[in-house]
């Protein structure tokens, strides 16, 4: 079963390293790889819990030079290309030397789509070859990164089965209709509301992903279903393919559990309430669309920017006024009675 890490769950690597596992797993040919036995015991480390910490430390010039690791692990390449390497990959992940960081989340930002780094050109190699000093790694063209980056989350932190994933949805969906009390973190009430706008079954159905609809509809059949504000993943979590079932937590994307908490304590200081408040369904919705009119508030942090990939603002929250479901579901009362 993985846990969150703990202290000796820290592994301390070169950025460069993290580029060498991902590029190892695309290999075609059994290539040998530099330090491949650190190679493996990150890959280890990172398969048995992927919430391992991953400390990436490099040599600096700077104020950062209190974590130098040395050149220990310095490739033939060079002293000049190492260093640059390194500090490129953290640059791009927008990080700072000795940056800790869970090994999950730091997977989900290094592979996303237009965020991470999907290719190792101008970091590994180059489209010219200035001097000998900058002839660059000798796999940085063979496209093996590029076929790793492709898989590299499949192969380090495989996702349940779409047939358990399926298996959960049925039994957590047909045991929330049941339920006299529904455990919710607080975001997820304005989830809830943008998931279904004004809409009525027959008009949006249920998905795979969460149990946002059975949520809804269970406060529908009988508005006076109280509602527990709970912190972290809620009834809604089980079948999403991020969530973890033996920890009970999120590694959907980098840092999803941070942010989500963030907006869980913003949605409680909004409505004037705290963890463990239990409130009638009829009752919590007017509350909270009487304090929070607008999702901006909670989802894009009332700033509306994004500061990092970890703190990424919802897109429902960045629709224009007149298709915003948060406010169609609003004006709606999300089909409550109103009091």
């Amino acid at each position: 079963m993985e846990t969150p890490a703990r202290p000796a769950d820290i592994l301390e690597i070169r950025p460069y390293q993290l580029l060498c596992l991902v590029c190892r797993i695309g290999r075609q040919n059994c290539e040998p790889y530099y330090f491949e036995e650190k190679l493996d015991e990150l890959q280890e480390r990172i398969m048995a819990n992927r919430y391992c910490v991953l400390k990436l430390r490099c040599d600096v010039e700077s104020t950062f030079r209190f974590q130098n690791p040395g050149d220990a692990c310095d490739t033939p390449e060079g002293k000049s290309f190492n260093l640059r390497r390194d500090l490129t990959v953290l640059q791009r992940l927008g990080l700072l030397p000795g940056a800790e960081v869970p090994a999950c989340d730091l997977l989900r930002h290094l592979t996303r789509a237009n965020v991470g780094i999907a290719t190792v050109q101008d970091i590994c190699c180059f489209e010219q070859v200035t001097a000998p000093i900058w002839q660059g790694c000798r796999y940085g063209n063979s496209g093996n990164y590029e076929r790793g980056h492709a898989k590299a989350i499949d192969t380090l932190m495989p996702g349940r089965s779409l047939a358990t994933r399926e298996k959960c949805k049925k039994e957590t969906a047909e045991a929330m209709y049941g339920r006299r009390v529904l455990q919710i973190r607080p975001h997820h009430l304005l989830c809830m509301a943008c998931f279904t706008a004004n809409c009525r079954p027959g008009e949006y159905a249920p998905i795979l992903e969460d149990n946002l609809y059975e949520a809804v509809e269970t406060c529908r059949s009988d508005p006076s279903v109280l509602i527990e504000l709970v912190p972290g993943p809620c009834q809604i979590c089980p079948p999403c393919r991020g969530y973890d079932p033996d920890s009970g937590l999120c590694s959907m994307a980098c840092g999803m559990g941070l942010r989500d908490q963030k907006k869980d304590l913003d949605a409680l200081q909004l409505l004037g309430l705290d963890y463990g408040a239990k409130v009638p369904a009829g009752q919590l919705y007017q509350l909270v669309f009487a304090r929070i009119p607008d999702v901006k508030a909670v989802c894009a942090f009332k700033i509306n920017c994004q500061t990092h990939e970890a703190w990424s603002i919802c897109g429902s929250s960045q629709t224009p006024p007149e298709i915003n479901r948060y406010r169609l579901a609003a004006a709606d009362n999300l089909g409550l009675p109103r009091s």
